[in-house]
Order: C-alpha cells, then sequence, then structure tokens
C-alpha cells in the first residue's frame, strides 16, 4: 500500500464489525454463536498485530507518472475459506461475472465507490492517482467480518446465524474503502476522538456511495450502515444507524446498540481504541443532520464539504471533533460562502453538543 509520507505511518486495521459486538457473541450460551465470534476475534487479533508489524516495516512506494485513470483496475481473489491472503484470482477488471454472487458483489462495490469518487469529487481511486482496487471473499470459516488493512478489502461469509455475507451491503464495501481514501488523505489516527473520526468518515462515504447508487435523496435514505447483513433471528436492522445512533439493533444475543448520538453521551473507555465505533455515532449524526438540512443529494453539498476537510491538507492526524467541526465550517464559507450551507453546518454540530469555536 502506497502510504502518506509526510509524517509518522500509522498502520491500520478496520473492520466494519466492531469487538464490542463479537465480545458480546462470543460470551453466548450457544457454541454455534459463540465460537465463529470468538474465532472471528483471534483472527481480528493476529492479523492487527501483523498489520502493526508490516506496516512499521514498510517502505514506502512511490506511483510512477503518467495520465490519471478515469476507470477502475479491480482484481478479485477467492480465500476459498483460508486465511492467505490475497487468495486464488477469479475476476479482474473487465472480465465477465462469474458464477459467484460474492465475487461478483465485491466487484460491483469497489467499482460504485471508485464511480462516487470521480463523479462527485473528481478522485481518480482512494489515492487520487488510480490505485488498482484488491478484493477478497470467503475468507476465514464463518468469519463475521470484513476489513481494509491498508493493502486490500477482505469479506467473511458470516456465520448465518448473525451475520450473512459481508459483500451484501454496498455500504459496508465502500466503509471499507473509505479507511484507505483516509490513509492517503488525512491519515487519522486510529485511536480516541481522532479514531471516532475515521470510523465515521468511512460510514460517510459508505452511505454517500449507497445513495449515490440508488440514485436517492438526503430524504430517500435509511442512513443505516449495514442493511441487509444481519440474519433473520437477529433483533435489528443494521450495524449503525446515522440518523439515529444507538437504535440500529436490541437483541438478546446481540446486545443493544451502544452508539451515542451527542457529546452528552460520549463514551469513555479504554476498549476498541478508545471507542472508535462507539462515539463515531456522534459526527454520524451531525453529517446526517447537516445533509438533511440541505436536503436534495448528499454528496454534492454535505459530502463535499466533509470531502474538502479530509482532503484539504488542514486536518491533523490527531485530530478531535472540534478540530474537525471547526474545518467543516470553514470549508463550508470557502465553498459557498456565507450562505445557508454555512449556517446549516453550525446548527448540526450544535444539536449533538460539539463545539465550533477556535
Amino acid at each position: 500500500m502506497h502510504l502518506r509520507t509526510d509524517g509518522d505511518l500509522h498502520p491500520v486495521f478496520c473492520t466494519i464489525v466492531p469487538p464490542h459486538v463479537l465480545d458480546h457473541l462470543s460470551r453466548s450460551a450457544e457454541p454455534r454463536l459463540a465460537d465463529p465470534a470468538r474465532r472471528t476475534l483471534e483472527a481480528d487479533a493476529l492479523r492487527r498485530d501483523r498489520r502493526r508489524l508490516t506496516a512499521l516495516a514498510a517502505t514506502p512506494t512511490r506511483h510512477t507518472a503518467g495520465a490519471v485513470p478515469s476507470k477502475p483496475h479491480r482484481t478479485l481473489y477467492d480465500c476459498e475459506g483460508g486465511t492467505t491472503l490475497p487468495g486464488r484470482q477469479v475476476r479482474d477488471e473487465g472480465d465477465k461475472p462469474t458464477s459467484d454472487a460474492s465475487v461478483n458483489r465485491a466487484y460491483a462495490g469497489l467499482g460504485a465507490t471508485f464511480e462516487l469518487l470521480l463523479s462527485a469529487y473528481g478522485r481518480s481511486s482512494i489515492d487520487g492517482k488510480g490505485l488498482p482496487l484488491i478484493g477478497s471473499v470467503h475468507y476465514g470459516q464463518e468469519y463475521n467480518n470484513a476489513f481494509f488493512d491498508g493493502e486490500q478489502m477482505v469479506f467473511g461469509d458470516g456465520d448465518g446465524e448473525i451475520f450473512l455475507d459481508f459483500t451484501v451491503a454496498v455500504d459496508v464495501i465502500a466503509h471499507e474503502l473509505a479507511h484507505g481514501l483516509t490513509q492517503y488523505t488525512a491519515n487519522l489516527r486510529y485511536e480516541g476522538q481522532s479514531g471516532a473520526l475515521n470510523e465515521s468518515v468511512s460510514d460517510v462515504i459508505g452511505s454517500l456511495v449507497k445513495q449515490y447508487s440508488l440514485g436517492q435523496s438526503a430524504e430517500q435514505a435509511d442512513w443505516l450502515i449495514g442493511a441487509g447483513l444481519l440474519a433473520p433471528r437477529v433483533s435489528g436492522v443494521a450495524l449503525r444507524s446515522m440518523k439515529a445512533p444507538g437504535t440500529a439493533y436490541d437483541d438478546d444475543v446481540l446486545g443493544k446498540d451502544p452508539q451515542p448520538g451527542s457529546m452528552d453521551d460520549y463514551i469513555e473507555t479504554e476498549e476498541d481504541n478508545g471507542g472508535v465505533h462507539l462515539n463515531s455515532g456522534i459526527p454520524n449524526r451531525a453529517f446526517h443532520l447537516l445533509a438533511t438540512a440541505l436536503g436534495g443529494n448528499s454528496w454534492e453539498r454535505a459530502g463535499q464539504i466533509w470531502f474538502d476537510v479530509l482532503t484539504g491538507g488542514e486536518l491533523t492526524a490527531n485530530a478531535d471533533f472540534a478540530e474537525f467541526a471547526r474545518l467543516t465550517v470553514a470549508a463550508a464559507g470557502a465553498r459557498f460562502g456565507e450562505a445557508d450551507e454555512r449556517e446549516a453546518v453550525l446548527k448540526a454540530w450544535s444539536e449533538v453538543g460539539v463545539s465550533t469555536r477556535a
């Protein structure tokens, strides 16, 4: 992976299902639920440690000069139930669909993300230079997660009891790939509030890709992350709700969605890198409030403001919510002037309790 070279290298290993969810499942009295969750936690811990070591030892690779591609280059692999990456190549860019629905969904999801970045923001792939997109499906046995490891996307099949195939939700695919976008731009450190921002930006991009793909306005969108991913036995609709954090699921096995939607309920914890998957609900809700206040297509104004901050060069790697909020106010003013957009940004952050004052 071609990482940013201006500053410290921030190794990342980002999963769509938070550790607290898997930890809750691992304590189930039903082995059919607990065992896959436990194996997933162990696999994630091993992969996270491996990523940390390889990233620290890595030598950044520079791109060669040339025209910036306007089309994606996707390559899909099949792990065939193993954990060696990337696996066996099964589809390259331009190949016809295969008989494997997981391969085809991942291929389409990577393409949808590339298309949004290029069409809405003029960016070629996650690095801005047409970086090839790599995905591996059928990772592990009943693996209950999907992740971006700094180099590629990886999708498990789920256990069929709690989680279904992780390629079924395009916003999950886009969410994970967006961690690469963040890595190439603001390079937000994956801990505390900067880590929660890292997760939130991925949720924002994931939701925008879904809305763009479906041709939905802010009002029409469901603002759910991972809708369709939960198995029928689960009492819930998705992994997260950007509109109403804390309401995505309430299940006897999975537990209750613990995400806060305002600073009044901010969670102080040492787990999950300081609650990056929990407190991300706060900036998530701020974005939803902004997008719905402005109306129309979320990627055009609200998304543009967030993208401007992510790529503008002023956001520090250790940014907290207040720093990000101040920069969104400035970005709205720079792009749209002293207009409705800037006022809507101020109001959105105020409603979730984040100060925009310097």
